[in-house]
């Protein structure tokens, strides 16, 4: 049974089935929305759609989270990204990738994320104001009139600060440096923000390398258009000589930025609107970020192993 009136709706029916569907009639009749009942609800369509593309053969997880060398909280789950390829202008999809949890899923903290920026702005802010002193003026050694007998006040120097063109008191001594220490804590966390941010916002973007076909502008600005990466994007990767197509083509173009993973920062993510990187980018970027994590307990239960160092390297007895 089923009652409408001007001020309120009644909703009697024995069915729990109906009961839903009654429900969800009352919820798009009050936000005065058109409502489909044979569409399922938006939470169980993304349920749907998420276990689809997991357990789908036609997309394999390519990249698995090596959980013995990669600590991961239990309460976290792995993220997944597609595989995509920049061979082709067409958006084709190699594989799944699986991104650690603590790097690309961490809770997003705003406050992290300005403090980097304005670590990063004023590092690179210097002062160059300098005003000179009046023992760094020219002149002013002889004493402009006698002590006495003028009438006139008495003034030792032409160049004191209570004349015109005089020094200066007080002014400004540049060049000033107006940098502020951060610890390498922030800073990991500003990056894991920063990627966290990206990810859930889709603007990450994981390829397998940077080679294009060829040297000309047009195709990247094809790419990024049909691919809708919006008006600047970031290109990363692990080496610093990077090929001779990527840089001839990004480097006619003023939206797109190519930069090694050494020199990743905050600022730049946030600047552009798409992040690509490419899957060695990936692997390092997580062992870098977590071994900042566990640097001061290093070897310790439920940490990275002590007998082997994330970066490939042999630790010596302590």
């Amino acid at each position: 049974m089923l009652s409408v009136g001007h001020r309120g709706v009644l909703l009697i029916c024995k069915s729990s089935k109906c009961s839903h569907t009654l429900q969800r009639l009352l919820v798009a009749s009050m936000s005065s929305g058109p409502v489909h009942l044979d569409a399922p609800t938006f939470q169980s369509q993304q349920h749907t759609d998420q276990s689809a593309v997991l357990s789908s053969t036609d997309s394999p997880v390519l990249r698995l989270v090596d959980k013995s060398m990669l600590p991961r909280s239990r309460f976290s789950r792995p993220v997944y990204s597609w595989l995509e390829t920049l061979g082709d202008i067409q958006d084709e999809k190699l594989g799944m990738v699986e991104l650690h949890p603590d790097v690309f899923a961490t809770h997003p903290r705003m406050d992290i994320l300005h403090r980097c920026v304005r670590w990063q702005k004023f590092y690179r802010k210097i002062n160059y104001d300098f005003a000179r002193t009046r023992a760094e003026m020219r002149g002013g050694g002889r004493k402009p009139w006698p002590q006495k007998g003028s009438g006139r006040a008495r003034h030792g120097s032409i160049r004191s600060p209570l004349w015109h063109l005089g020094g200066k008191t007080h002014g400004p001594r540049g060049p000033f440096s107006y940098y502020q220490y951060l610890s390498l804590k922030e800073r990991a966390l500003g990056l894991k923000v920063a990627l966290t941010v990206k990810h859930n916002q889709g603007d990450l973007h994981i390829v397998d390398t940077l080679e294009i076909p060829t040297a000309d502008p047009e195709f990247l600005e094809d790419l990024t258009r049909y691919r809708n990466w919006g008006k600047s994007v970031l290109l990363v990767d692990v080496n610093e000589e990077l090929s001779e197509n990527i840089c001839g083509a990004s480097a006619q173009l003023k939206f797109i930025n190519v930069m090694p993973l050494v020199g990743l920062n905050v600022y730049s993510m946030l600047k552009h609107d798409t992040l690509v990187l490419t899957l060695p980018c990936v692997q390092k970027l997580e062992n870098k970020l977590l071994y900042q994590d566990h640097r001061h307990s290093f070897g310790a239960t439920g940490t990275i192993s002590g007998d082997r160092d994330v970066f490939g390297t042999t630790w010596t007895d302590k």
